[in-house]
């Protein structure tokens, strides 16, 4: 039985069986083209059988009992999709974004699509995004060279789809506070504005993780204010956090030494993001560690894939792991799909 999906940069996407010991690429033939570059996949556990992929020729739906994909025709069509959020209560509303950063919404399950306004840049502001060079001579070099934004995460409150939280790289973090209509920064004691990832953790009060490449950030208010959290780590580079879905408080973050990296690590907390420790993945990890896909039925199952295409399972719920034999290329998503 198929359960963990992995997207790839130019591989498409490959599935592999429950404890991914089989992996095997989904041919063009099932409806996409196998040379895609997808940045996003989304479940939701009210389409059981259904996976949603955001590529460089927009966005997809695969019906996993027919094993085919269905391109969903969209204004993203001509952009990369590499975020796509499903509402908790309401998996007919979805939020995507893309690269150049963009935020477009859908009330009908992805069957039409329309562009939200965010004050979002196309390009990072380093000299290369138009206007902001003091140069011209410079300026004029480098005019066809874009450095484009992207979106990275967009994440809804399980408890409240009112609230989302997105992640630009590089135009920092976003707040929505009426489910995705309109959009208000909030970096306030943030060290950089190139934002990864997110987690929303519920422990008695709801806690706010984010992963960038300064480090870990972590809030109380809801994004009002961040602060920095220190990993017992060489590097401090983070891209994704996910809390273990069994309200224990099991979070796992990964951790690197860059972009993608030449060595990675997986720390986890007990404790709700108080404390954090390494978990040793066995082996050489020879790229950063960069995505985590958790079986929403069953918690101890646990997959961490590092950017180059390393791939790790655990199976009592992220204390020991195996390095699995098959690698991929540059690996941008994983995703579980509810039976």
């Amino acid at each position: 039985m198929v359960g963990l999906y992995v997207a790839t940069n130019g591989l498409s996407v490959w599935a592999c069986d429950m404890l991914g010991d089989r992996i095997s690429r989904m041919p063009s033939g099932t409806g996409m083209y196998s040379g895609s570059q997808v940045w996003a996949l989304a479940t939701h556990p009210k389409l059981p059988g259904q996976l949603f992929a955001g590529t460089d020729s927009g966005i997809y739906r695969l019906d996993r009992a027919r094993n085919k994909w269905t391109h969903l025709p969209s204004p993203m069509d001509d952009r990369l999709v590499t975020a796509i959020a499903l509402a908790p209560d309401d998996p007919r509303f979805m939020l995507a974004g893309t690269q150049p950063a963009g935020f477009f919404q859908s009330h009908d399950g992805g069957a039409s699509w329309r562009s939200i306004a965010v004050p979002v840049k196309p390009y990072q502001d380093s000299g290369y995004y138009a206007g902001e060079n003091s140069s011209a001579e410079v300026s004029e070099a480098i005019s066809d060279v874009k450095h484009w934004t992207r979106v990275t995460q967009i994440v809804f409150d399980p408890r409240n789809a009112r609230d989302v939280w997105a992640g630009v790289e590089i135009d920092g973090a976003w707040r929505s506070r009426d489910g995705g209509e309109s959009w208000e920064r909030v970096s306030n004691g943030l060290e950089t504005q190139d934002i990864h990832g997110f987690a929303v953790v519920h422990d008695g009060a709801r806690k706010l993780f984010m992963t960038t490449p300064v480090g870990l950030h972590v809030s109380s208010d809801g994004g009002d204010t961040w602060r920095k959290l220190h990993l017992d780590s060489p590097w401090q580079y983070t891209r994704s956090v996910a809390e273990r879905p069994d309200g224990t408080g099991v979070v796992f973050v990964t951790n690197g030494n860059g972009p993608p990296g030449s060595g990675g690590r997986l720390f986890r907390s007990d404790n709700y993001g108080r404390d954090w420790h390494d978990v040793q993945l066995p082996g050489e990890v020879e790229s950063s560690a960069y995505f985590i896909g958790i079986n929403p039925a069953d918690a101890n199952l646990v997959f961490v894939a590092a950017a180059l295409g390393q791939i790790y399972r655990s199976l009592d719920g992220g204390r020991n792991w195996t390095a699995l034999k098959r690698r991929l290329g540059e690996i941008r998503a994983i995703a579980w799909l509810p039976d």
